[in-house]
């Protein structure tokens, strides 16, 4: 038998106008231009300019509760579909020393090619087949970023089988393979780190040098007790003498890891553009916002007049009503659209200015010693806003300062207790403990619970594996490892 329930529940709903705004606030300053092009191209009652002065019509458009039918777009939206939109990265490339005073600059872009586009470049000094010439792209196109490839060759022997349907073996990719790992820049398109610094080493100037022999022979034959620094084993091993393990261990240390990653020309320049421009006048710290976030923006008048016209006409057909139902759609958006655009602005410039407050002794100086302890629900109470509108600022945004440009949540940090019972900023506990790292003896480092003692021995009560985790954050590794010759 079937029976009807009458239940009440709470839910959190936003307005569009709302959701609009909170997509606006989490565009970077890099990405706003973008998004302001495409309102003004779906939208003909949005222009570019300045506000002219109000007009009659349009004070009353502004007025106007429009009760007449509802549109689409007046529904409340569930909250949960725009709770996880992603805007944490600088997408685009702009110039990263960008003032209020320099708008009409064009943003450079680099002007190198890939890596992939430059290695199928040397490709074409080969004398390959065609066959050959898929194998060597589909391979090339197999390197990652940092210049290997990770790939299993039967896994790219089935995908030449699928795509290409070319028929392969091992054999054959390993000898192309070989031909692209002669390609510059040295070490690229190595299966791993032990063959990429074998490639290198093979490519020397003087392959026949005594130290380049001894380098190629803890490569091959002492890699894992080279990783782990025993060099006591790698001497009796290949009964090297102390100064020829140094020499040869000095020249593979200073071979590239990463073929792929830092190689002149090949890696386009990213540019950030920062969204707030922090001067120091005589003492005095100005906040700014970039430019760019600052649109001049208008609502069209001819639209706003076509509007006016239905109001004062009295002819009410269902052709009329249909069109100027559609206007108001258009000067709705319009004007919700740049409601948003000044509400993201204030938001901007409150949100900083009380991290700024917070924070002023950093401002001042640089010195990251100086950042005190700082959560997002510090900065939501002092500016009364949620914690998720802090965030959504803090996760896109950067700030241009006299030291550098810093992305917000560089400003976001817990606390640790001192003796003195006050709580520091655990960035100015890694600080020190980079500090200590850096003047230790690297014949003799400081293991963590050196490390641990020294910090304590200072004021800071902090844990073992509080300063592990630190250390690893900083990719400072283990003593074992930072030991030298």
């Amino acid at each position: 038998m079937q029976k009807l329930h009458l239940s009440q529940s709470l839910s959190q709903k936003l307005s569009p106008q709302q959701i609009q705004f909170i997509k606006l606030l989490q565009v970077p300053t890099a990405e706003l231009d973008t998004r302001v092009e495409e309102e003004l191209e779906i939208n003909p009652a949005l222009e570019e300019g300045k506000e002219e002065e109000k007009k009659d019509s349009e004070e009353e458009f502004e007025d106007n509760n429009f009760e007449e039918e509802n549109t689409s777009e007046d529904k409340d939206v569930n909250i949960d579909d725009y709770l996880n939109d992603d805007y944490g990265g600088y997408k685009m490339q702009g110039d990263g020393n960008y003032s209020p005073d320099e708008e009409e600059r064009e943003i450079p872009i680099s002007g190198g090619i890939s890596l992939h586009e430059q290695l199928i470049a040397q490709m074409g000094f080969l004398k390959l087949d065609e066959r050959q010439k898929i194998i060597g792209r589909q391979l090339i196109g197999s390197i990652e970023n940092d210049g290997y490839i990770r790939r299993d060759l039967e896994a790219i022997i089935n995908d030449l089988v699928f795509s290409q349907n070319i028929e392969s073996d091992i054999d054959e990719l390993e000898e192309i393979l070989r031909k692209i790992q002669n390609f510059d820049p040295a070490g690229i398109a190595a299966r791993n780190l032990q063959e990429c610094l074998v490639i290198q080493l093979e490519r020397k100037e003087h392959p026949d040098d005594p130290t380049v022999q001894n380098a190629v022979k803890i490569v091959s034959d002492c890699f894992e007790e080279f990783t782990k620094k025993h060099y006591s084993k790698i001497q009796k091993k290949l009964d090297l003498g102390e100064e020829e393990l140094k020499e040869a261990v000095n020249m593979i240390t200073r071979l590239n890891p990463k073929p792929g990653g830092t190689s002149d020309g090949l890696v386009k320049t990213q540019y950030i553009i920062p969204d707030f421009i922090l001067t120091n006048t005589e003492g005095k710290l100005e906040i700014s916002l970039n430019s760019r976030n600052a649109p001049e923006l208008r609502i069209s008048r001819s639209y706003s007049e076509m509007f006016d016209a239905y109001e004062k006409s009295d002819k009410k057909d269902k052709k009329l009503k249909d069109t100027v139902t559609f206007v108001k759609q258009k000067l709705d958006a319009a004007k919700w659209f740049i409601d948003a655009i000044r509400q993201r602005q204030l938001t901007l410039l409150k949100t900083m200015q009380a991290i700024l407050d917070f924070q002023g002794d950093f401002f001042y100086e640089g010195d990251e010693t100086k950042l005190k302890p700082m959560i997002l629900k510090d900065i939501a109470e002092r500016i009364e806003m949620d914690i998720s509108t802090v965030s959504r600022v803090a996760n896109s945004k950067s700030i241009q300062t006299e030291f550098g440009i810093y992305p917000l949540k560089y400003f976001f940090s817990e606390g640790i207790a001192t003796d003195s019972g006050e709580d520091v900023s655990n960035k100015e506990v890694k600080s020190v403990l980079q500090s200590l790292v850096d003047a230790e003896s690297k014949k003799r480092p400081l293991s963590d619970d050196k490390l641990v003692k020294m910090l304590n021995d200072s004021g800071y009560n902090i844990a073992r594996r509080t300063v592990a985790k630190y250390r690893e954050q900083l990719q400072i590794p283990v003593a074992r490892l930072r030991k030298e010759l």
